[in-house]
């Protein structure tokens, strides 16, 4: 019986040790610099880039003219068009420590907001990071001939990200 107690409570004991080594180890928590998150989006000249906290926040200038001309879908498709590309997803695999990435769009006007949204690191896995890719990929090639590419694109958008727009440009 005291046998029985004792390997029991050698049991415990190894298990916390386990437990408690596991709580120990370091983890790799980097977030980019300005510079180093802009190499990856370097195809795009029109983006400003801050870190603020463990959030990357990328900002984007929408021509006025084509917000008013593309009316309320061109507001909101804003943010996805750079958000689900290849350049975040690579991005959020190569510093662990960045909780998401935010995309704002902002018109030229005296940096009017447009529209936000942020994509927490967690939200898509492997194949929905493919899915998004692709949606957004159409939506770029083809979404002013066909909007129903950009509609898709804002679905997509709205089921995985928190966002906002402005009442300005997008109807309450």
């Amino acid at each position: 019986m005291l046998v029985n107690r004792l390997s029991k409570v050698g049991l415990a004991l190894t298990s916390i040790g386990l437990l408690s080594g596991a709580a120990c180890e370091v983890s790799d928590l980097r977030v980019p610099s300005e510079a180093e998150a802009r190499a990856y989006y370097e195809s795009s000249s029109a983006l400003s880039f801050r870190v603020s906290g463990n959030v990357l926040e990328i900002t984007v200038s929408q021509p006025l003219q084509q917000v008013r001309r593309g009316g309320t879908l061109w507001a909101k498709v804003g943010p996805y068009i750079y958000l689900f590309t290849e350049e975040t997803e690579t991005l959020l695999q190569a510093y662990p420590g960045l909780a998401g990435v935010r995309v704002i769009t902002q018109t030229s006007r005296r940096d009017t907001e447009v529209a936000r949204a942020f994509l927490r690191r967690s939200q898509l896995n492997e194949l929905t990071w493919k899915r998004a890719r692709n949606i957004s990929g159409k939506a770029r090639r083809d979404g002013t001939r066909l909007p129903t590419f950009l509609e898709d694109l804002v679905e997509w958008g709205e089921d995985h990200t928190e966002f906002e727009y402005s009442s300005e440009f997008v109807g309450p």
